[in-house]
C-alpha cells in the first residue's frame, strides 16, 4: 500500500524540490527564509508554552497575616470596612487605566461604566449597611461584657 497518492512519489517530490532551487527566481530565498523562520516561530511558541506553569517553583515565600486571637468582633469588622474600602479605590484605579486604554483604542465605555458604576454603589451601600449593622451588633455586645469583667 503506498504512502503518497499515485502521480507523486518520493523521488518526484525530491527532483521537483531541487530543479525549483536551481532556478534563477528572485523570490526564491527570500521566500525559503521567510519559511523557515515561520516553523521556527512555531515550534520556539510551542517549546515555550510547554514549559509555561511546569517548572517547579524554588524558594517561593508565603506570608501569612497573623491576628491577635484575642481581638473583638468589632475589630475584625472594623478591619473588613478598611479593607472593602482599599479594594474599592484599587479598583477604581485600574478601571482608570482601562478606560484611558479604551479611549487610546476608540473603545465607547461610558454607558456601560455609568450602569456598572450605579450597581457597585448599591452594592457597597448594602454591604456597608451590613457590616455596620453587624459593628454595632458587635460594640452592644462588649459593653455588657466590659462592664461584667470591671466589676
Amino acid at each position: 500500500m503506498a504512502i503518497f497518492p499515485r502521480p507523486v512519489s518520493p523521488k518526484s517530490a525530491l527532483h521537483d524540490m531541487w530543479s525549483y532551487f536551481r532556478a534563477r527566481r528572485p523570490h526564491k530565498w527570500p521566500i525559503l527564509g521567510l519559511s523557515i523562520a515561520i516553523t521556527w516561530l512555531i515550534m520556539w511558541v510551542f517549546v515555550i508554552d510547554a514549559n509555561t506553569n511546569t517548572m517547579p517553583t524554588r524558594n517561593q515565600i508565603i506570608y501569612v497575616q497573623s491576628w491577635d486571637p484575642h481581638r473583638s468582633d468589632a475589630t475584625i469588622i472594623l478591619q473588613q470596612k478598611i479593607e472593602l474600602a482599599k479594594r474599592e479605590a484599587a479598583l477604581e484605579k485600574k478601571q482608570k487605566e482601562m478606560q484611558h486604554v479604551a479611549d487610546i483604542f476608540g473603545i465607547d465605555w461610558r454607558e456601560d461604566e455609568a450602569r456598572n458604576r450605579a450597581r457597585r454603589q448599591e452594592a457597597l451601600k448594602q454591604i456597608n449597611a451590613q457590616l455596620d449593622s453587624r459593628l454595632a451588633k458587635a460594640e452592644g455586645e462588649e459593653r455588657p461584657a466590659a462592664g461584667a469583667a470591671q466589676r
